[in-house]
């Protein structure tokens, strides 16, 4: 879903190994961490759910909107090299993790679920939390772990589900974790590629990280069908 994730699937045999040692705060409890951040706000940043409502306001109450102004939004701070240390102290939450990866965690969680405030989902439902990790991993992405049974399903299926299976948590932490561990594999490889040429590694950055929370959030709207806001 980006150059990044492409480069980290073909060399995470070898470097996988390397970046887990680097970045051991790449963990579940980091996933769950970041989620929570996007969704109660975290220093300048405002939580999602308020970000959502402002916007919602602006637009007269107009949820598409609003949704594709969210979307929007993200999109241009995803772009911005050096977002991550407006974050003020989100990037201490473990020093290990790249402060890049952090910030673009957090940044595109609070898109997607401000996507689904919007769309009339409760953001306090741990099936919405499992179902806004999810999507973070992108559309592809997530048809490819279905498939293998990696996940038990889509974001919008995980978002409606009957009940609430706390098995599932451990499962889609697991999976944002090591799609994580790629994007800092893709990440560290383009990076050091672009070194090469002046100039060049900045616009790497802000290309892909702007590209993958365009197709993230474009999921989202797609995934998280309206709902009756209670």
């Amino acid at each position: 879903m980006g150059v990044t994730r492409t480069i980290g699937r073909q060399l995470a045999p070898r470097v996988v190994p390397r970046v887990t040692q680097l970045a051991p705060g790449l963990s579940a409890s980091f996933v769950r961490e970041a989620l929570h951040r996007a969704l109660a706000g975290a220093g300048p940043f405002t939580s999602a759910a308020a970000l959502a409502d402002k916007l919602l306001h602006s637009n007269d109450g107009d949820v598409d909107a609003a949704v594709k102004d969210v979307v929007d939004h993200h999109i241009r701070y995803a772009g911005v090299q050096g977002f991550a240390t407006n974050l003020g102290g989100l990037v201490t939450m473990t020093v290990a993790v790249p402060a890049n990866i952090t910030g673009l965690a957090v940044l595109q969680d609070r898109m997607v679920a401000g996507v689904a405030h919007l769309r009339g989902y409760d953001l306090d439902d741990p099936r919405v939390h499992n179902a806004v990790l999810v999507t973070t991993i992108g559309e592809d992405d997530v048809h490819a772990l279905v498939r293998k049974g990696k996940i038990p399903a889509p974001p919008m299926a995980l978002a409606t589900a009957p009940v609430h299976d706390p098995s599932v948590d451990a499962l889609v932490s697991a999976e944002v974790a090591g799609d994580l561990i790629t994007r800092v594999a893709g990440k560290r490889l383009a990076t050091t590629m672009g070194r090469r040429i002046p100039g060049v590694g900045g616009l790497v950055g802000m290309g892909t990280d702007g590209w993958s929370t365009y197709k993230i959030g474009h999921y989202a709207e797609e995934e998280f069908l309206p709902r009756r806001r209670r």
